[in-house]
């Protein structure tokens, strides 16, 4: 399986609320977000294995955080890593899919789960026979603007909308689980000028592209310092699920 993390972002809100640190390099507990998110899609096994790694980032301080997570995690799959500031998102995920052959599963730096989350959808992702694309969505919503995802009875994707409707039961977790073909639909996007990853997002439903949403539990995005510590509250309990599992 393919994997990708966009860390390209400037994080103005961060620095602007006092966060020194580039937001990829925030830990939250312990953990910078970025080795974090690597060790996790390292984890799922069989064809949701990792076979190569796609990452932007912005500063070259985080390339070398990257390397050295992945190299201390002990990660061989070949490793795309890009240093540039990108003008949107979608250039972002533009670059980080580049060199990609087959299904891939993409999310940006920020966003924060239980690693268990992640790993099922992976591997349900890789198994699937019901769908051509997973869309990762929560119920908890603390995006200042939510995207949200409106499905029918069974959990199949009927649109993504800037405002709720009856049917949205969800919004976007911004974890993409995307077949090899929707990199079409991306070149179609960035040919028609389109910039943001929600018209990406329609424009794979306009294309006939079925998609199923996949609920991922509490999913935080760290823009702001308070979120620091809602991302921690996971963490920790998640590293105590985990623990005690294993006790």
């Amino acid at each position: 399986m393919n994997y990708g993390i966009i860390a390209a972002g400037k994080g103005e809100r961060l620095t602007s609320e006092g966060i020194s640190l580039p937001k990829p390099l925030v830990a939250p507990a312990g953990e910078p977000l970025i080795r974090r998110l690597i060790r996790i899609m390292s984890m799922p096994g069989g064809e949701a294995a990792m076979t190569r790694l796609g990452v932007i980032v912005r500063e070259p301080e985080i390339a070398g955080s990257v390397r050295e997570a992945c190299a201390s995690l002990g990660i061989d799959a070949p490793l795309d890593l890009t240093v540039k500031a990108t003008a949107d998102s979608m250039l972002s995920f533009a670059e980080v899919t580049g060199r990609f052959k087959g299904d891939f599963i993409v999310t940006t730096v920020d966003t924060v789960f239980e690693q268990s989350e992640m790993i099922r959808l992976a591997e349900a992702f890789a198994a699937r026979t019901d769908a051509d694309g997973y869309m990762g969505v929560s119920e908890y919503a603390d995006d200042e603007k939510p995207l949200w995802v409106s499905t029918d009875a069974d959990g199949y994707i009927t649109a993504f909308t800037d405002r709720r409707r009856d049917d949205s039961r969800y919004v976007s977790a911004g974890v993409y689980c995307l077949p090899q073909t929707a990199l079409e639909c991306l070149a179609q996007c960035r040919a028609a000028g389109i910039t943001r990853m929600r018209h990406f997002q329609r424009a794979l439903l306009d294309k006939g592209l079925r998609l199923r949403a996949w609920p991922m539990g509490k999913v935080v995005d760290v823009d702001h310092a308070a979120d620091i510590d809602a991302a921690r509250q996971i963490i920790e309990s998640d590293n105590d699920h985990h623990q005690h599992g294993r006790d």
